[in-house]
């Protein structure tokens, strides 16, 4: 008969649960209201897949509780290769659209493996930092580099997925820094940095997409082609502010059913929140996501091991990264680089990804004491 330890029920995380729920929820909403037809010829089902993708979300948040965490790092290595070869096989059997290469086609959905290579990325990372004794030497930070962020990384870049590559660079350092390492490596990566800029700038710009450059050209100069490569943020920024203080009401937003508003209900899901519930529902919704990641970073510093510490730092900074450039984005403060909101715009494997991570986030804090003897 199967048994379950009543401390796992007492130190369930149910507030990051909480928040998380309300934020997708939140979300389909959204979806909803920026893709609802304006004549009755016409249907949309974004939000109904979204909410099954919720569903099968919630099982695997709950499955991702069920074993003691640390189980991990003992298939960390299988679980990055995996990720790895996933990410190979995309070039050979995936299908393009919208300019990229990123999904695999599975005959009944198709996925994108990059979205489930940066959590076993994050296992295999933070099992490596786990195992190496007191700061990082340089030999130690070159071959976590060259080993397990480096190929990835081109990958990536190659399909073109600018936001996951980026994602990828800022845990890798993030998690260094959390680790520690000698002050002389950290002024070595400077000079290395400062050196190398100019000549990879050049080669990063020269392998740009047209699309990816007109986004940082109308970044750089929004008001150089407003109705052309500066569109999306205009339009971004038009109905951000149409909302104003307190929204025009649910259902009442226009900018995306009419549309108006590119890509609304996935990279620019934000702006068609904001439209409808104003600058008052943007700080509610801003306050979710601040109360996630705290309760992250406080996840952290009560694990019960390093193994433990990495993964949850290196969880919460993905979501906080994902934040800060999709709002910065949104606004046009950041340029426009494909990264979702978490948990709210639209995607089916984004979404089973994110829900996965938080129940690793679950589980660390839940079994931040021994509970099994």
């Amino acid at each position: 008969m199967l048994r379950i330890d009543r401390r796992l029920i007492k130190n369930f995380d149910w507030v990051t649960l909480s928040v998380v729920m309300i934020i997708a929820l939140i979300g389909i909403m959204t979806i909803y209201s920026a893709t609802r037809p304006l004549v009755e010829e016409e249907t949309s089902r974004f939000y109904i897949r979204q909410a099954l993708w919720l569903i099968i979300g919630v099982l695997a948040l709950f499955f991702m509780v069920s074993f003691d965490y640390t189980w991990l790092s003992r298939i960390s290595l299988y679980l990055y290769l995996g990720g790895f070869f996933s990410l190979i096989a995309v070039f050979i059997l995936g299908k393009v659209g919208m300019g990229a290469q990123r999904w695999l086609n599975l005959g009944f959905f198709s996925f994108q493996p990059s979205e489930f290579f940066k959590l076993v990325y994050i296992i295999m990372l933070s099992y490596q930092l786990s195992m190496i004794e007191g700061p990082l030497s340089t030999i130690s930070l070159f071959r976590l580099f060259f080993l397990i962020v480096f190929l990835p990384f081109i990958l990536i870049i190659k399909q073109p997925d600018l936001g996951t590559a980026l994602i990828v660079l800022i845990i890798f350092f993030s998690l260094l820094l959390v680790k520690g390492i000698h002050r002389k490596i950290i002024v070595l990566l400077v000079i290395i940095g400062l050196i190398s800029l100019p000549f990879l700038g050049n080669i990063f710009w020269e392998r740009l997409k047209d699309y990816q450059k007109n986004r940082l050209v109308a970044f750089l100069e929004p008001g150089v082609d407003p109705a052309g490569i500066g569109y999306h943020i205009n339009q971004s920024k038009i109905t951000v502010g149409s909302g104003k203080f307190l929204g025009k009401g649910y259902l009442k937003g226009t900018q995306g059913p009419f549309r108006f508003l590119p890509e609304k209900h996935t990279d620019f899901i934000f702006a068609a929140f904001a439209e409808e519930w104003g600058f008052l529902g943007s700080l509610v919704l801003l306050f979710l996501y601040i109360v996630l990641i705290l309760r992250g970073l406080d996840t952290a510093r009560n694990a019960r091991d390093d193994f433990g510490r990495f993964l949850a730092v290196g969880i919460t900074l993905m979501f906080l990264t994902y934040f800060f450039v999709n709002i910065g984005m949104t606004l046009g403060i950041m340029p426009v680089v494909g990264i979702p909101l978490p948990f709210m715009s639209y995607g089916g494997t984004a979404l089973l990804s994110n829900l996965l991570s938080v129940g690793l986030l679950i589980n660390i804090r839940t079994r931040r004491f021994e509970l099994f003897h």
